[in-house]
């Protein structure tokens, strides 16, 4: 390999540095810091014995080294400060039996990090414990990278999503995240404020982009009281620029920041004006009590149809995947699970969601998911179809299929549903919960003890107990087909 000389830039390879300090704890190595600070970021870990390893350098490296040809140690650190290395590594053995004290005195003298490397502690072991040490914080990056896209994802399917993207961006980076308008002036900001000489310079930054043609995506600077400030254009052509202000630079920062700049031109762009604006003003209309007919006028008059969702993977990205999944932007993601606290509950277990899109979009069994569907119904009747859904996912999950589509037909259809709802009210009300869920099931499973059992997740003698209870709270004998009939046309209508 033809040497070469290093750059002003030297390329850095695709994972985060490893502080020096990191290696110098590790025991099992017995390195011991012998000149120069110990925060030194390293990238890599070089082994050469040359009089002079300039050429040979890229810079960022732990350059590691037994003396074997060091016949000016002043010079040879010269060399090596010039060439950029992080530090260097010098093996005690078999060359020297201490480290030169000339060497020390130079590596003091220029700020580079002098590492000594017991006899007994191979230069292999060395590049090796950097390279863990490396994967470790490459892992490290790539899970916080992670969340916070679920994060910021979650945070775009809420209902004000760009103050949402900008509080999940700000709590993630522990800073401050402000959106500029064209001229300058802040549209919106989350996270802590900043004194007034960093938010002037934050604002200048942002106003070097601008909305010029061709102009620059990117800017980063220094604020005030040690501030870091970076600032991103937006990609919907009108002039919006996104800036951030942090106390540190962390590995990853620019890749979230990246993700959130993505979702806000995505949130802001003009082609979404008219759609969002559509449905903002029906939601306004209905919450200042104008009747639901007149307010799905500024709708689309479809037809629509309501999805009755429940499972998920028990993360907050659950129902906003599974929107994607589906096409649809229209989530309801309040849930329906014994919390009320949206997309997941407490403890991770699945709840329910409401999505709403266009007939035309087809509905197909997700992974994870049971799905209620409705039938295609007008704006102004999507009430009905809220209805439907819920019956439809009701039926779905007694029979333990992923997904199952409303049936018109039928001589429940011949039945006012008001009056089916609340004759089926009267006939249940000796019993509750969980009763009501394991008359359902067993029901459903045809009077199987073993497959309820398993479906609910109890002993079959529970089940034996729980339908012996129905019997007699109900007053009816559960063997006879007629009352059994009765009793899932009344279960399916509460």
């Amino acid at each position: 390999m033809s040497a070469q000389e290093p750059s002003s830039a030297p390329p850095t390879p695709p994972a985060p540095p490893v502080s020096l300090a990191a290696l110098l704890s590790r025991r099992d190595l017995g390195l011991r810091l012998l000149a120069g600070p110990p925060d030194a970021a390293v990238h890599w870990v070089h082994t050469s014995e040359m009089a002079d390893p300039y050429p040979y350098l890229l810079g960022g490296e732990l350059l590691m080294t037994a003396g074997v040809q060091l016949p000016d140690p002043a010079t040879y650190v010269e060399r090596v400060v010039a060439a950029g290395a992080a530090a260097l590594g010098f093996g005690v053995a078999p060359v020297y039996d201490t480290v030169p004290a000339a060497l020390v005195a130079a590596c003091e003298r220029h700020g580079l990090p002098l590492v000594e490397v017991p006899p007994q502690t191979p230069f292999t072991a060395v590049a090796r414990a950097v390279w863990r040490l490396m994967a470790e914080a490459r892992h490290r990056e790539l899970r916080r990278v992670t969340e916070a896209q679920q994060s910021l994802a979650v945070a775009a399917a809420r209902p004000a999503p760009v103050p949402a993207v900008l509080g999940a961006l700000a709590s993630r980076l522990g800073g401050r995240a402000v959106l500029y308008a064209a001229d300058g002036t802040p549209y919106a900001a989350a996270g802590r404020e900043l004194p007034d000489g960093a938010a002037r310079a934050l604002m200048d930054l942002a106003g070097v982009l601008g909305p010029r043609p061709g102009g620059p995506a990117s800017a980063s600077g220094e604020g005030g009281d040690g501030l870091r400030l970076a600032a991103y254009a937006l990609g919907g052509g009108d002039g919006l620029t996104l800036g951030v202000a942090t106390e540190s630079r962390e590995p990853g920062d620019h890749t979230i920041a990246g993700v959130a700049v993505v979702l806000l031109s995505l949130l802001t762009a003009p082609h979404r004006g008219a759609d969002v604006s559509a449905r903002d003003t029906a939601l306004v209309r209905l919450l200042l009590g104008t009747p639901p007919q007149e307010a799905a006028a500024a709708l689309d008059p479809g037809p629509w149809t309501v999805v009755h969702a429940h499972g998920g993977d028990g993360t907050p990205f659950a129902a906003p995947s599974l929107a994607a999944a589906l096409g649809t932007a229209l989530l309801d993601a309040g849930g329906t699970g014994s919390s009320g606290t949206g997309a997941t509950e407490p403890d991770g277990t699945p709840v329910s969601v409401r999505l709403l899109l266009p007939a035309s979009s087809p509905v197909t069994p997700q992974p994870g998911w049971t799905l209620g569907v409705s039938a295609p119904v007008e704006a102004h009747d999507l009430a009905t179809g809220d209805a439907q859904a819920a019956r439809a996912l009701r039926r779905a999950e007694a029979g333990r299929t992923g997904l199952v589509r409303h049936r018109p037909a039928g001589f429940g259809g011949l039945m006012d549903e008001a009056e089916a709802a609340a004759y089926a009210r009267t006939v249940l009300a000796p019993i509750g919960e969980p009763l009501t869920e394991t008359l359902r099931t067993w029901l459903s499973l045809h009077g199987s003890w073993d497959r309820t059992a398993v479906a609910l997740d109890i002993h079959r003698n529970t089940v034996r107990q729980r339908i012996a209870r129905c019997a007699t709270l109900l007053d009816m004998d559960l063997d006879d087909a007629n009352v059994r009939m009765e009793l899932w046309f009344a279960l399916g209508r509460v």
